[in-house]
């Protein structure tokens, strides 16, 4: 077990705190994991752990509170590299295999449940929705959570049939023996950060050192670790927990902004999500939100509402609502 260190006051304030794990040195030094949380006013058993996407961190205030409102006490990691846990001089989003995450996501759990939560909902976007169904899968002899929310997961690569079976697999490969190796760093504004932050086309306000505008280059080892992730997720069946699979109902490929970027998923194809997500367990309910963006909680305030319904909904099915 990671050494742990007090909670201290989180950057967002409003009643947020953190607290660090200090990990096991990986193959290039010192790494830290770093579990916020939000407790409910009133004593309830019930919690959420939210594991975020690729070049991202926790900030989605609302959702907190939502599950708060709901009786939950949340919880996110900010896992190692990403965010409040980027130490100086590491590389961004650096992993050579997905399975270094679950020392983090075990850590955040083990304090979870000495905190008193005996029910805990486990949720992942993006590329954290791909981290916590391994997760899940790998421990599915004995399960240390009660159900998975999936937001937008990344189950597969959104480039053409060539670049998924010939030149990924090839850089995964290469991936092998050079994994610092990679791919240079954008020099483009992204046009889907350009839907979301509210100094353009968004209403959200976010640390662009933690969530970039102009993301770093994928580095060898990182691909290399997706696509053995994708790899496990494609032949995956039977996952032995409740799974709530959301996403949205389109997908945006317009290569400059346009207003179609905020009503649709600028970062994943969508039929993707569907195909490989449904067939993760024997009970999973799909979800698709109209107009939904790739982060569906950040859609526009009537699309959220949406989503909010749809966990709501799945939760009192799944008799995980406070009664």
């Amino acid at each position: 077990m990671a050494r742990a260190q007090y909670y201290q006051p989180d950057v967002l304030g409003n009643g947020f705190e953190q607290h660090t794990f200090v990990m096991p040195d990986d193959y290039h030094g010192r790494v830290v994991s770093t579990l916020v949380r939000k407790m409910a006013p009133d004593t309830v058993h019930s919690a959420v752990l939210y594991v975020h996407g690729y070049n991202d961190y926790f900030f989605q205030e609302d959702m907190a509170n939502r599950f708060i409102d709901w009786g939950y006490n949340f919880y996110a990691i900010d896992l190692r590299k990403y965010g409040r846990s980027l130490l100086p001089g590491q590389r961004e989003y650096e992993v050579r295999d997905m399975s270094e995450y679950y020392a983090d996501i075990d850590s955040a759990l083990s304090v979870i449940r000495r905190e008193g939560n005996d029910r805990v909902v486990l949720m992942g976007h993006s590329t954290g929705g791909l981290t916590t169904t391994l997760y899940c899968h790998a421990h599915r002899d004995n399960m240390p959570v009660d159900a998975l929310i999936l937001n937008s997961p990344f189950f597969e690569w959104n480039f053409n049939a060539l670049f998924r079976n010939v030149l990924i697999p090839t850089v995964a490969f290469i991936g092998q023996f050079f994994p610092d190796g990679g791919l240079p760093d954008a020099t483009k504004f992204s046009p889907y950060a350009m839907s979301l932050l509210k100094a353009y086309h968004g209403e959200w306000e976010f640390n662009t050192e933690w969530k970039r505008s102009m993301a770093r280059g994928e580095r060898f080892g990182w691909i290399r670790a997706i696509d053995k992730g994708h790899d496990i997720i494609h032949s995956m069946t039977g996952l032995p927990c409740p799974v709530l699979l959301m996403h949205s109902d389109k997908t945006i490929t317009d290569p400059e902004w346009t207003p179609d970027y905020q009503r649709g998923d600028a970062v994943l194809n969508v039929e993707h999500i569907a195909r490989y997500g449904t067939k993760i367990g024997d009970d999973v309910t799909e979800v698709t939100i109209v107009d939904g963006l790739h982060d569906l909680i950040l859609s526009r305030p009537d699309v959220r509402e949406q989503a909010y319904r749809a966990i709501y909904d799945w939760l009192s099915t799944q008799q995980l609502l406070k009664q």
